[in-house]
């Protein structure tokens, strides 16, 4: 199996910067596109931005030109480095990543979620 933990929410004001890590632990397992999604109450978890190992990204229409995803192959880590934050970006942040996992055989192709961070835009 693996575990993602993520790190870096907090409150912060408008117009302020955050940076978010998640990473990735487990006996044996090998990763491929990773990614950040985010809920607010009463909403459907929606994609915030993704990686692939190749460095390839893709973003969110809404945080296009604030945020900016990156990740760390070697320490099994992705960040977002969130600038220009605003109120609307208040959101419980999920880490997620493509992949599998060791057990005896390797596993099917999974989706595996961290517990989330919360992030929280006000003045």
């Amino acid at each position: 199996q693996v575990q993602l933990v993520e790190s870096g929410g907090g409150l912060v004001q408008p117009g302020g910067s955050l940076r978010l890590s998640c990473v990735a632990s487990g006996r044996r397992f090998s990763l491929n596109t990773m990614g950040w999604y985010r809920q607010t109450p009463g909403e459907q978890r929606e994609l915030v931005a993704t990686i692939t190992t190749g460095g390839a990204t893709n973003y969110a229409d809404s945080v296009k030109g604030r945020f900016t995803i990156s990740r760390d192959n070697v320490k099994n880590t992705v960040f977002l480095q969130m600038n220009s934050l605003k109120p609307e970006d208040t959101a419980v942040y999920y880490c997620n990543a493509d992949g599998r996992h060791y057990s005896y055989i390797w596993s099917d192709k999974q989706n595996y979620w961290g517990q989330g961070t919360q992030v929280t835009v006000s003045s």
